[in-house]
């Protein structure tokens, strides 16, 4: 019995030992054999990480004004678990799906979501319509959560709000298929966004601590952090006046003419700095969802187009260049024969023997055959195109730009032929153009496209400038001068021009218009084209190229001098005195020969504000809308006064205590006077010339606005602020703005491309 106890004892004993040896042995290997596997492991149970979001840069315009930001965002999500436990499903889906608009059903499958064993889940994202929702949806949200709570009773009731960032266009359609747009999973797609992403979207930073059980930070715990870089800012060429400018000017074609896209671009050809790039039909990037993916297609640098008359600028400036082109040299014009088919003028008969400076005003398609085919032949009229970079990406720091087409076929004479005059074996980018035309307008130098003025990066304070870049030079500066003298003369002339409706009074304006039919089905359409022109000014010191392009307007007899032709006139009028370019004034012989004309202004007040736009419009008479209200109670100048065609008249629709003082820049000192008096403002200035900046400040119930004014270079006689206030007090109404347009009436059909199958 004794040696059974005994037995017994030393077997648990030994039990007991060799656990403890084992225990002993299984410590020893954690703490010391095996020590960094298990301090690692214990080091994850107390770190935490958070992510440091990196901040997407700005970009802006030239002058700092915001085009794409960073904004305050909120997600939202449910606690499918929660709110079943509340038994609220139903209050839920019909409170989000009356502050979301997103469809009860697909809330329904988001707010009772299960696994695959029928438990609901802790927490489902709404992705699709409550991804990155502004501040008053999400205000709207938590009203939702807070009536919940006072029902329930229950602080949690399965309605969360998380913080985040999206990326915010503060001007909404304005340049919208140049920026392009970032999406809500932060993806940038088109544009800016898209080609400069790398310098645009940062890298995030993340600090690593370590924690005690209840998620504080230990004071001696290790630390790790990686600082964040921010994204780099971008400063871009546009201005966005000069942006806006060129908006409203197509908008005006596109609520017109119906067409299937247009296209305008806006340079200084000295540099090549693009001043506005626009595409209607456009889209907001901040509903980007809410459009047809085609609205973000950039056709500035994308779509090819044959050029038509247009082109004739590049074989006109290449004859002048080989001492060909003699302006008083006579042809037969009408049509001329090609092998394999003859060519015809637009308006099939010609305008019989006339000069060649003639056939340049009529756009004849025979002249420029004959210089182009005859003069030049086909080696050097090609040599020509590809040296204005036709056939070539510019190099515009965007993604995806078309090199355009040049397929001319030396041995076959109607290639050459065609290609003289925009047709044919020729399709160009809108980009390509301007770039060739600033070209003929500054000199000769062919200069890179550019888009970016700067680029400053935040995290070492650095700024990396975009200077202009020249490719080559294609034409002299005496060829340049000669050209542009020609082209002139193509918007001066008022009987024969066919650029006449882009005719400015004060100002010295080059153009051409372009018609070109469109191929259907592999055929010349008899009644679908591509209408544009292109043109610059003043002419003896180029500061901005135009051009527009508009594609299948509903009018078919609707040429290019028609519909594109007076909305040029109206970017460059408007861009020149933004620039504080001042008109010249008229000399005797230019008031002899074409005299400015006048229109008398119809009684438009107590009018409804739609009604007394088109009634202005139908006279062609340029007009700016003061205030937000629907009716006109006020009008300037006054009813039956006569106005020169580009003279503003100012429409008020508000009460003067209600109104807010537009931008002034650019205009004169006695408009501004005239927009103060009528706003009941006093108005304060400095200095003479153009206004340059303004400041509105307020003295008890009075309103001020102080301006500062500076004359445009080589200026003179400009008035003085003591003039322009001694002239308002003995004057009523508004001077008459120097810069007055030529006649809107479009005589000549401009179809120039119009060639016999």
């Amino acid at each position: 019995m004794v040696k059974r106890i005994r037995m017994r004892t030393l077997f648990f004993g030994g039990v007991i030992t060799l656990l403890f040896l084992i225990l002993i042995g299984r410590i020893f290997w954690v703490q010391v054999i095996d020590r960094d596997t298990w301090y690692t492991m214990a080091k994850e149970r107390w770190a935490d990480t958070e992510t440091l979001v990196a901040n997407r840069g700005t970009i802006t315009d030239r002058n700092g004004n915001v085009l794409a930001m960073d904004a305050l965002a909120y997600n939202v999500a449910v606690s499918p678990k929660q709110i079943d436990s509340l038994d609220i499903a139903d209050d839920v889906v019909e409170g989000l799906n009356a502050i979301l608009n997103k469809p009860q059903d697909e809330l329904r499958k988001i707010v009772t979501a299960q696994n695959d064993k029928g438990e609901y889940y802790a927490q489902r994202e709404i992705r699709d319509g409550g991804w990155n929702i502004d501040k008053p949806l999400a205000d709207k949200i938590k009203e939702l959560r807070d009536e919940l709570k006072k029902e329930t009773k229950v602080n949690d009731v399965g309605i969360y709000l998380y913080d985040d960032q999206k990326r915010y266009y503060p001007r909404n359609t304005m340049a919208s298929q140049l920026l392009g747009y970032v999406d809500k999973d932060g993806i940038a797609l088109a544009g800016i966004e898209s080609f400069f992403n790398d310098k645009l979207q940062g890298t995030n930073g993340e600090i690593k601590y370590e924690k005690d059980g209840k998620r504080v930070q230990l004071a001696e715990g290790d630390v790790v952090y990686e600082p964040v870089v921010d994204g780099q800012d971008i400063m871009l060429t546009l201005d966005n006046e000069i942006q806006h400018y060129v908006e409203d000017a197509i908008k005006e074609v596109a609520d017109k003419y119906q067409p299937k896209s247009i296209t305008a671009i806006a340079a200084d050809p000295n540099t090549m700095e693009i001043l506005a790039m626009a595409n209607y039909p456009t889209f907001n990037p901040n509903t980007y969802w809410d459009t047809n993916f085609e609205n973000a297609y950039n056709h500035a640098i994308k779509s090819l187009y044959e050029p038509g008359s247009t082109f004739k600028i590049v074989t006109l400036a290449a004859a002048v260049e080989e001492g060909l082109f003699n302006p008083n040299a006579e042809f037969q014009s009408g049509s001329i024969n090609v092998p394999g088919n003859p060519v015809r003028d637009s308006n099939r008969v010609g305008w019989g023997k006339i000069s060649y400076l003639e056939g340049l005003k009529h756009s004849s398609n025979v002249a420029f055959v004959k210089l182009g085919w005859q003069m030049l032949g086909g080696e050097k009229l090609v040599d020509y195109i590809n040296r204005f970079g036709f056939g070539q990406p510019t190099g515009i720091q965007l993604g995806n730009e078309s090199k355009g087409v040049n397929n001319i076929n030396l041995s076959i004479p109607s290639d050459i032929a065609r290609a003289s005059f925009g047709q044919g074996p020729v399709s160009v980018t809108p980009i390509q153009q301007i770039a060739a035309v600033a070209a003929v307008a500054n000199g000769g130098n062919l200069i890179q496209p550019q888009i970016i003025k700067q680029i400053y990066d935040p995290n070492t304070n650095t700024t990396q400038k975009f200077e202009p870049k020249v490719v080559r030079k294609v034409i002299s500066e005496d060829t340049s001068k000669k050209v542009g003298e020609y082209l002139e003369q193509v918007v001066s002339d008022q009987v024969n021009g066919t650029g006449r409706n882009a005719y400015i009074e004060g100002y010295r304006v080059a153009g051409k218009t372009g018609t070109a039919q469109k191929i259907i089905n592999g055929k010349y359409s008899k009644n679908k084209y591509v209408v544009s022109f292109i043109g610059y000014a003043p002419v003896e010191n180029p500061k901005v190229v135009v051009y527009i392009v508009v594609d299948e307007p509903n009018d078919p007899l609707a040429g290019g001098g028609t519909v594109a032709a007076p909305a040029f006139k109206e970017i460059v009028y408007k861009t020149l005195r933004h620039m504080g370019i001042m008109p010249e004034n008229a000399t005797e012989e230019s008031t002899t020969d074409k005299k400015t004309p006048t229109v008398q202004l119809p009684d438009v007040t107590e009018m409804n504000l739609s009604q007394a736009q088109a009634e202005l419009k139908a006279r062609n008479v340029t007009f700016e809308v003061v205030g937000t209200g629907t009716t006109v109670v006020k009008q300037v100048p006054a009813a039956g006064e006569n106005i020169a065609g580009a003279q503003r008249v100012y429409l008020v629709t508000e009460q003067q205590d209600k109104l807010t003082i537009p931008d002034m820049t650019g205009l004169s000192l006695r408009d501004a006077l005239e927009i103060a008096s009528l706003m009941n403002v006093q108005l304060l200035a400095e200095g003479e010339g153009f206004i340059i900046s303004q400041k509105e400040d307020k003295q008890g119930d009075e309103r001020i606005l102080r301006v500062q004014l500076s004359p445009p270079t080589g200026a003179e006689g400009a008035i003085t602020a003591e003039e322009a206030l001694a002239n308002a007090q003995n004057e009523e109404g508004t001077e008459e703005e120097a810069s007055s347009g030529g006649s809107m009436q479009d005589d000549v059909e401009d179809t120039e491309e119009v060639q016999e199958q």
